[in-house]
């Protein structure tokens, strides 16, 4: 499938799908928010995908938040509707996809960027990436889970503080906090992504699915029961059987 404002790229078992924005500095429109789920609905249904990286095209921005233009004139219901819609189609989406979704991000992740990196499952950063929630200054707050997501990742004072001032942090500032997991220097950035996206491909893909599941509802009273309840699953599957028969063996799993 064809896109305007993305590219999606294979190479073996890992897709790199690219926001390609350059002159708006990738920042997210109602068309580019469209583009996105389709592309994460395709690659979820995709047996022959393992590992997803996203990122941004050019070495400015991963997204410089959303088009302020397109909601400037929204009343209440509307504004709403586009938190509502935009966490459904894509935030959510990405988030609860059972395909790892890495985030390598270049340059500015503000807003909207922010919250897409954050909603990936983990993410790691070029050394002049620049972050921030800069909502408040809109008269807005974060409205595609930037609330919720960034206190689970960074503790609620650090999250707190970041929203209210709507400062941006640098890469290193980021590291420090446990918002990104690594920092490589810029041209280091996707062959670190694609690196672990490989470790990541070698692995169960079953297993893995059920891993982002439970550890997604970590925070809530079912997440133990999930973890359970999927643990006892995975006892019934191929996967399984190749990997402890692999480990007897003293070979590597062929899954």
């Amino acid at each position: 499938m064809s896109y305007n404002h993305i590219l999606v790229q294979r190479e073996n078992k890992i897709v790199t799908v690219t926001i390609n924005r350059p002159k708006a500095l990738n920042a997210l429109n109602k068309e580019t928010i469209e583009e996105l789920s389709d592309a994460f609905s395709a690659l979820e249904k995709d047996e022959n995908v393992r590992v997803i990286i996203l990122t941004g095209s050019g070495e400015k921005a991963f997204v410089a938040g959303a088009d302020i233009k397109e909601f400037s004139d929204f009343d209440t219901k509307q504004g709403e509707e586009l938190a509502r819609l935009g966490q459904d189609k894509l935030f959510n989406k990405v988030e609860n996809l059972s395909k790892p979704v890495i985030a390598a991000v270049n340059g500015y992740a503000l807003g909207g960027g922010l919250e897409l990196a954050m909603a990936s499952h983990f993410r790691i950063a070029s050394d002049n990436a620049k972050l921030g929630l800069p909502e408040v200054t809109l008269g807005l707050i974060p409205g595609y889970g930037g609330t919720q997501r960034l206190p689970k990742l960074v503790g609620k004072g650090h999250a707190m503080q970041a929203i209210m001032t709507a400062e941006m942090f640098s890469a290193a500032r980021a590291e420090q906090i446990g918002l990104v997991n690594e920092v490589v220097a810029q041209e280091e950035l996707l062959p670190r992504a694609q690196k672990i996206a490989e470790k990541i491909s070698r692995n169960s893909s079953t297993a893995i699915s059920k891993a982002i599941s439970a550890i997604n509802q970590s925070d809530t009273q079912e997440g133990f029961d999930a973890e359970i309840k999927y643990f006892g699953e995975l006892f019934g599957t191929e996967d399984f059987k190749e990997g402890t028969t692999a480990f007897m063996e003293k070979r590597k799993p062929n899954f």
